[in-house]
């Protein structure tokens, strides 16, 4: 069994070690992979119960308003993206497929390349396939205080550790506005948010180790030096130890938010995550006026003891001005 922080050091290893070497062309594997997507996608997702109490692992940090709010199936808010925003979400996604391909290349070229063998290639489904994206979807149940909910979703991937024979879990995100987002003195660790959802997939998928990996989609210079290089990386990655307690952080969450679901008692929104919440209008509009007094006073008192940190103090603030206006049109 390897340590954790050995598994992220030997992965960024064999992804750097790979990329010395230009891209091998590879049409065989083109054509297998998408032959593999159409014939799982015509089949759609089977035996996944969409009516049941259920959570994405994404929204492991989520509000717990927001989250009551999508399992009430309410309105979501209307969102007109900027066209950057668009571009920005679909080169993240295409990052991650990204990824997924280079282990695949991996898997058929690295020995060849390198005369060694890849440490870290994808499981394997029992069809054959990668065990990655639509050929991974898949539900789990999960009975926690007296709650019973749903984990629905996929991974970026469960790889093995052709070392020891462990499964490794793989989730990758992207950063895109500058390299320093990536650097070693910018990013010292995870995100919670990540960090949550890869729980998740722990649960759903037997699996207690996992690998976040951050691509920055902006790059030093092409001709920058080893020390710059080393300095700013645009790959980063954080191995995570999948322990019970971290799940049931998790779970605790979620079984909160479904006991108020089916008590019909919802919690009062978190404006400090007020504006990345995607039913800001259902909450304004389900709020009572003693819900917006409780609001001001609870976050006033916290920042009264200087308990809120400046920006979540803006954060705060923007948040119950939106809710007021959007009361006062109603």
């Amino acid at each position: 069994m390897s340590n954790i922080k050995e598994i992220e050091k030997s992965f960024i290893e064999q992804l750097d070690e790979w990329h010395r070497y230009f891209e091998p062309y590879d049409t065989e594997l083109d054509i297998a992979l998408h032959k593999s997507y159409y014939q799982v996608l015509k089949n759609g997702k089977k035996n996944i119960d969409w009516n049941s109490v259920r959570f994405s692992p994404s929204g492991a940090t989520k509000d717990a308003r927001e989250l009551y709010s999508k399992l009430k199936k309410l309105n979501p808010d209307e969102v007109k993206l900027n066209p950057h925003q668009r571009r920005y979400m679909s080169q993240g996604t295409a990052l991650g497929d990204w990824l997924q391909r280079e282990i695949l290349l991996c898997e058929r070229h690295y020995e060849k390349f390198t005369g060694k063998k890849p440490r870290f290639t994808f499981a394997r489904t029992k069809e054959g396939y990668p065990a990655f994206e639509d050929f991974v979807f898949s539900q789990k149940e999960v009975n926690f205080n007296g709650q019973s909910f749903n984990l629905i979703g996929t991974c970026d991937g469960i790889m093995i550790d052709n070392k020891t024979g462990e499964k490794v879990l793989l989730e990758v995100k992207s950063k895109q506005n500058t390299p320093s987002k990536t650097s070693l003195s910018a990013m010292k660790e995870p995100q919670e948010s990540h960090v949550k959802q890869v729980a998740c997939y722990g649960e759903m998928y037997g699996v207690d180790k996992a690998l976040i990996v951050y691509i920055n989609g902006a790059k030093v210079e092409w001709f920058a030096d080893d020390e710059k290089i080393k300095r700013t990386p645009d790959i980063r990655v954080f191995g995570v130890d999948i322990t019970d307690d971290l799940k049931e952080e998790v779970f605790e969450h979620f079984a909160i938010v479904t006991e108020s679901f089916h008590k019909d008692k919802p919690l009062l929104p978190d404006l400090k995550e007020w504006l990345f919440n995607n039913y800001k209008q259902a909450i304004s509009e389900s709020l009572s006026d003693d819900d917006v007094k409780k609001l001001e006073e609870s976050y006033g008192y916290l920042a009264d003891l200087g308990m809120l940190k400046p920006y979540e103090e803006r954060s705060v603030e923007s948040a119950l001005l939106d809710i007021k206006q959007r009361r006062a049109s109603l």
